[in-house]
């Protein structure tokens, strides 16, 4: 479990007492040890599940919040369908288009554009990370202000590339891609995920075929987040890009979003 290239150990433990039957549940579905030595640990406690580095110096955990935190306050001060991730998918006056966040991680993307009322499918191929993310997505449901956003987030866990080729459900109109990279935002978040994520994911390597098949799936678009000076993912043709201060989405069109108008004939 976790990124076994690189020998990294993790174990499950319960922080309270009302949380060992959950974390019992999680080793025996993840196939992990309760407690031992471990390079990180996947924490239950009476509020949810949270990821720890448990290296010397390592920040603190990290847990899925879609209601409060740096999340919710985007949701209420984020500058709605004017925001570029927005303007990338397609976003406009009547159109929200269906979309399918291959590269979900923590979800804040997917987030954003179920608020902004777009139906987004996540998959996540990591399994601590889905983990995270399933259980945001749980406690954000007991929220009345946030639950009927995420009603409008579905998540699967695989591998995005075997997913989108067999894909059997109503073909995406976009498909949002966000692969690793090394971030060079030296923000203390950035930096706190990075520390978590690097071992137990790893690059992108095959970002490639990740967009070959985004591309042979998705109806009218493909949106892929890139650092703002870094080369565009090999095996496609941008139809254009926007660029902001730190990163840059590029977008492969292949045909036009609009508003469907009823017949008025």
């Amino acid at each position: 479990m976790g990124n076994e290239r690189s020998g990294v150990l993790v174990r499950v433990e319960a922080l309270s007492e009302d949380a060992e039957l959950r974390a019992k549940d999680l080793a025996l579905h993840l196939g992990l040890p309760l407690g031992g030595e471990a390079d990180f640990s996947l924490q239950c406690d009476g509020h949810g599940v949270q990821l720890a580095d448990l290296g010397a110096g390592a920040p603190g955990p990290i847990r899925v919040d879609f209601v409060g935190g740096a999340v919710g306050h985007r949701r209420q001060f984020g500058g709605g369908s004017g925001q570029m991730i927005a303007k990338a998918v397609g976003i406009q006056t009547g159109v929200r288009p269906t979309v399918v966040d291959a590269t979900a991680g923590l979800g804040r993307d997917a987030f954003v554009l179920a608020t902004l009322g777009c139906e987004v499918t996540l998959i996540e191929r990591q399994p601590l990370i889905a983990v995270l993310l399933d259980d945001g997505l749980a406690r954000a449901r007991s929220d009345p202000e946030v639950a009927p956003i995420v009603a409008r987030m579905r998540l699967r866990v695989g591998d995005a590339i075997q997913m989108l080729r067999d894909w059997d459900e109503n073909v995406p109109q976009v498909v949002y891609l966000d692969p690793m990279f090394p971030h060079r935002d030296k923000s203390a978040l950035v930096k706190k995920e990075m520390r978590l994520f690097r071992p137990l994911v790893g690059d992108d390597v095959d970002a490639e075929r990740l967009l070959e098949a985004a591309l042979a799936l998705a109806s009218h678009r493909v949106v892929v987040k890139r650092p703002r000076k870094a080369p565009a993912v090999a095996g496609g043709t941008v139809s254009f890009s926007l660029e902001g201060n730190a990163g840059r989405f590029d977008v492969y069109a292949k045909r036009s979003l609009k508003e469907k108008r009823a017949d008025r004939s």
